[in-house]
């Protein structure tokens, strides 16, 4: 028997392959087309502070309050139309705490409070959470903006804090102009010295011992601070927070505010924390890194991690204040142990929100 492969039976076996491609072609031109895989939309988001504390509805005026309201809402917009614009999670972190800086409403920039003798030393630090790069300047008493300062550092520097006149002379390197201190001069922040060095005075007179004295001080006098965390369209994210310090402070005491893990932090791998509050806990305690730490290596989420370190860990120990935090998918924690904070917040297809005691 031939085999039906037998040279006598190519001709049919070309017919059958044709009528079998021709079938296959049909049945393919007959499929819908594949539904084309949607682009996926970008996420960004900011999140603000303007410092934590003894803030309280029944301590405000309704023009106060509107007022502190309406600088949060704006700085929020700043830093969030940076991003909706696809431009970078530091330049939305600058552009937010430079309206707040400008502000007389908060201490730093504009509204910093006195040192001890009448002056105003004002500190800041950024970082980039890509990278891990950061700058910081500490006590300097003649920039408007010490953020940009700070950015300057560690984009056009070898280093990572500068302080008192080797930053400003590292400023003046750069082109920025000088400001004479009496620039941040406000009729409130001078009454709260006066109220502040009585008090120290009487207190260190009492019991000799200057610790006990400044820790006798109310919280608010105490803290004090700006901040903002970003997450741009590349998902990047960014920190950065700026401050006066406390008041009435002395001997060039610099907090947490410009210390790179205590008061500000970022890493796409984790997190972004920008911190406010007893800055002397947030150093001891590493608050920024210690959040971002529990992310990465616990799996925490931003909400648990911030919960922890500020009601569980500094509470107990007599540490105040708060932290923004935020991940590199867009969520948001905004943590205090304090009666308020000045804060708001705004993900990209949501409304901007803004808070100030301890609603929500």
């Amino acid at each position: 028997m031939k085999s039906f492969f037998d040279p006598l039976h190519r001709p049919c076996l070309k017919l059958l392959s044709g009528i079998l491609m021709v079938a296959c072609l049909t049945s393919q031109a007959q499929q819908p087309p594949a539904p084309a895989t949607p682009t996926p939309t970008p996420t960004f988001a900011i999140a603000i502070h303007g410092g934590a504390g003894t803030i309280e509805k029944s301590g405000m005026t309704p023009e106060k309050e509107r007022a502190y309201r309406a600088k949060l809402e704006e700085a929020l917009n700043a830093g969030y139309g940076v991003l909706e614009n696809g431009g970078s999670s530091l330049d939305a972190v600058v552009a937010a705490i430079n309206v707040m800086e400008d502000s007389p409403l908060f201490n730093a920039g504009k509204g910093a409070v006195y040192t001890y003798d009448g002056a105003h030393e004002l500190d800041a630090s950024i970082m980039d959470g890509r990278n891990r790069e950061a700058g910081a300047v500490a006590g300097v008493r003649h920039i408007a903006n010490p953020i940009n300062l700070a950015r300057m550092v560690m984009e056009d520097s070898p280093f990572v804090m500068l302080a008192g006149e080797g930053a400003e002379t590292f400023a003046r390197s750069r082109g920025v102009p000088m400001v004479d201190n009496k620039t941040f001069d406000t009729e409130q922040r001078r009454k709260q010295l006066d109220r502040a060095k009585e008090k120290l005075d009487r207190e260190n007179k009492q019991d000799k011992d200057y610790r006990a004295a400044v820790e006798a001080l109310p919280v608010p006098w105490r803290m004090g601070t700006v901040g903002a965390v970003a997450l741009d369209q590349q998902g990047n994210l960014a920190a950065g927070t700026s401050t006066g310090g406390m008041t009435a402070k002395r001997y060039g005491r610099i907090g947490d505010s410009p210390v790179i893990g205590a008061g500000t932090f970022a890493d796409n791998a984790s997190c972004a924390v920008s911190a406010t509050g007893h800055g002397e806990y947030f150093i001891r305690y590493n608050v920024a890194a210690d959040i971002c730490t529990r992310v990465a290596y616990q799996g925490k989420t931003v909400a648990q991690a911030a919960d922890e370190v500020i009601n569980q860990v500094l509470l107990p120990v007599g540490g105040t204040g708060g932290v923004i935090v935020l991940d590199a998918k867009g969520n948001i924690a905004l943590t205090f142990n304090t009666a308020g904070m000045y804060r708001g917040s705004r993900v990209v297809g949501q409304e901007p929100q803004v808070a100030i005691f301890g609603e929500g």
